[in-house]
């Protein structure tokens, strides 16, 4: 699925003897099927691996991908660039920008909570918030959470159905509306107060 040449494991390997034990690497995807699309690279504390994660085990460390980033990491190829004194390394990601390439390996709840987390979270989270999905219900309305400074924000029935709803009908339309889940409580960590 990834290749990753010689230098770069042994560039991975150098960082992290550095870290926590337990540490590895997540390779992850950012606004796939976009022209801004990009591939991203970080540390992965053995705390934050989800139980969905696909492991890629490279001897000394593992490379640990979400579900909803592997259809775009298809092919991929990470290396380690040197010039002169300086080094830098390189993620080629072929599928990433593919449109809809996630489309036949996905559910509707996964692509759903993957449009969520690449389209709308990076925008909710310049107010320090975010949504998650918790489900698609049986009347087809994606349920959704609201966490950080949208809960209990004054504004977020309007971004709920003037901002996600619009964007989820337009790429999603079997579904039928959103609908919030949050048990708001305002206080200092409101965006809106």
């Amino acid at each position: 699925m990834i290749q990753i040449t010689e230098v770069a494991k042994e560039h991975f390997i150098k960082l992290l003897v550095n870290q926590q034990p337990g540490t590895h690497i997540r390779v992850f995807v950012i606004n796939p099927e976009t022209p801004n699309a990009e591939c991203g690279i970080s540390y992965c504390p053995s705390g934050t691996v989800e139980n969905t994660d696909i492991e890629l085990k490279f001897g000394k460390f593992s490379v640990y991908i979400d579900k909803l980033s592997v259809p775009y990491l298809q092919d991929a190829k990470i290396d380690l660039i040197k010039e002169n004194l300086e080094s830098q390394l390189t993620i080629k990601a072929p599928n990433i920008k593919l449109m809809n390439k996630a489309d036949t390996n996905l559910s509707l709840a996964d692509r759903v909570e993957y449009f969520i987390h690449s389209q709308i979270n990076p925008k909710l989270a310049f107010h320090g918030g975010q949504i998650t999905l918790v489900e698609i219900n049986n009347d087809m309305l994606a349920v959704l959470k609201f966490s950080g400074g949208c809960n209990g924000c004054l504004m977020a029935g309007y971004t709920l159905k003037e901002g996600i709803e619009k964007k989820l009908l337009a790429r999603f339309p079997e579904l039928k509306g959103v609908s919030d889940f949050t048990e708001h409580q305002r206080g200092e960590h409101s965006y809106y107060k």
